[in-house]
């Protein structure tokens, strides 16, 4: 069977960033225009995208050597192994996918042994471990190695193991999928997705006389283990993988209608059209002083120009508005005209004409 025909989308062609506001976690994107409405619908599918279906590495449990269970203290460090877990907790590890290994998704055991000694202590008396201490890995990096993880005042010897997973959303302790667990091991809760705050907004915007079009503005907010970019792109490529479900249905196809194009002969014709004045048609001498009145000089203003907002000029009345669009009419013209794709707008009607008029001039010479 023949394909359906269906009308062209409004589509943007690219998204745009807002460079002023961009920063390591902050990015602000935007996309126009969309047809009315649509604007909705992809901002929500993409918000709920980035907040539950984004990766990002996340530790999943440790062990400390000399440790049996999360409810105890450990002699010469000030926290308890409680607190020691919600500190973990706060742990941002980045996946740096090498040539061997660019996609590991196994869970991986980073290791490290800590020596604290008598003159680490310093006049304090203590050291503060940092994430960045107990994560020796060039296969993760280490978003916010200054982290506090625990405090030591005595002279320590202990090996630390470390397990790290790649997941998506919010994985309680009970949940962990850990196949190689060893003794002492204490699982975590994991929060892996690294995307912590969306916002969008959908506001009016317009394409040549079409007022009523959608401009979506997406705001992404991460914690660093992927950036706002990245976070997106993963977005919309995790989406259309889920359509794609959809566009399996063995049903009659469909087209889209291509935007109009035109050749220079075709453009010529209308630009010529455009550039006739009001008094070089034969008009009422009404409507004519009408159209002076509101300093509309040419064609080309006049068809740029919705019909509601040509009512709106002082003693133009339906009969005017008649006249003009049955004289349009005869030229295949039309009030509102949507001249975008010539480059035309409402706003530099007036230069495309005075352009049109010094090309005349320069080809007659």
């Amino acid at each position: 069977m023949p394909a359906v025909l269906y009308d062209k989308f409004e589509m943007p062609e690219c998204i745009k960033i807002d460079e002023s506001s961009e920063s390591r976690n902050f990015c602000k994107f935007i996309a126009e225009p969309f047809e009315r409405g649509v604007g909705h619908t992809m901002g929500n599918a993409m918000r709920r995208m980035l907040l539950t279906a984004i990766e990002a590495p996340a530790i999943v449990s440790f062990h400390f050597e000399g440790v049996p269970h999360e409810y105890m203290a450990i002699e010469g460090v000030v926290e308890d192994v409680t607190n020691i877990i919600l500190n973990l907790k706060g742990a941002l590890l980045r996946r740096i996918p090498t040539d061997e290994n660019p996609n590991v998704r196994e869970p991986t055991v980073l290791t490290t042994m800590l020596d604290i000694k008598q003159s680490d202590l310093g006049e304090t008396g203590q050291v503060v471990v940092k994430l960045g201490d107990i994560i020796p890995s060039a296969q993760y990096e280490v978003v916010n190695p200054e982290l506090p993880i625990f405090s030591v005042t005595k002279p320590l010897t202990k090996r630390i193991d470390i397990k790290v997973a790649i997941g998506r959303g919010y994985v309680p302790s009970e949940f962990q999928n850990i196949e190689t667990s060893v003794v002492d091991e204490i699982v975590m809760d994991s929060t892996f997705s690294p995307v912590t705050m969306v916002n969008y907004f959908v506001e009016d915007t317009r394409v040549g006389q079409q007022t009523d079009l959608d401009r979506l503005v997406l705001e992404v907010t991460t914690d660093g283990r992927v950036s706002p970019r990245e976070a997106v792109a993963f977005a919309s490529k995790i989406l259309i993988q889920h359509l794609n479900a959809f566009n399996e249905m063995d049903e009659r196809e469909i087209s889209f209608e291509e935007p109009v194009t035109t050749d220079d002969t075709d453009l010529d014709d209308l630009m010529h059209k455009l550039a006739l004045g009001i008094n070089e048609i034969e008009l009422s001498v009404r409507s004519t002083n009408c159209l002076n009145g509101a300093n509309i000089a040419t064609i080309g203003e006049l068809v740029v120009m919705p019909e509601p907002k040509l009512l709106q000029f002082r003693n133009f009345g339906k009969k005017s508005l008649n006249e003009i669009k049955a004289k349009l009419n005869e030229m295949n013209l039309s009030l509102g005209m949507d001249l975008t794709r010539f480059g035309i707008t409402e706003e530099n009607i007036k230069d495309k004409i005075a352009e049109h008029h010094e090309n005349v001039r320069g080809s007659t010479l």
